[in-house]
């Protein structure tokens, strides 16, 4: 990834494999495979696998017979591309309406998440030009 273009989506299956890769940092397909949810076939993680390193996201490593995968995304560069996708999916583009969304059900947020919005916010504010 070049300075400040966010990698391509991802679908539900393969957000799955990164979140085995972010965890254990290196795996193969067998291990990615038996840390995911709803059992996969192999077959399934290995074809995912194949687009990830096509999206730019995973690249492998080649040890005796075996492949082992990485990310090559760093967690945070993923997870702004991800919210970015949100935005643009289900809020019309609109930053405020996901913040409107997640402060909508108040209940769910503590003192210390709240006050941290608060404090992102204000730090926003002063960031303006």
């Amino acid at each position: 990834m070049t300075g400040s273009a966010l990698p391509p989506a991802l679908s539900r299956r393969e957000r799955q494999i990164m979140d085995v890769l972010y965890r254990l940092g290196r795996a193969t397909a067998g291990d990615i495979m038996s840390g995911m949810p709803g059992a996969p076939s192999y077959s399934t993680v290995r074809t995912q696998l194949r687009v990830l390193e096509e999206k730019g996201h995973v690249r492998h490593d080649e040890e005796g017979l075996r492949y082992l995968y990485a990310p090559t995304v760093p967690r945070g560069a993923a997870r702004k591309a991800a919210v970015k996708h949100l935005v643009r999916t289900f809020f019309d583009g609109s930053p405020a309406s996901l913040l409107a969304a997640l402060l909508g059900d108040t209940a769910t947020l503590s003192q210390a998440e709240l006050a941290r919005i608060a404090q992102l916010v204000e730090t926003a504010r002063n960031n303006r030009p």
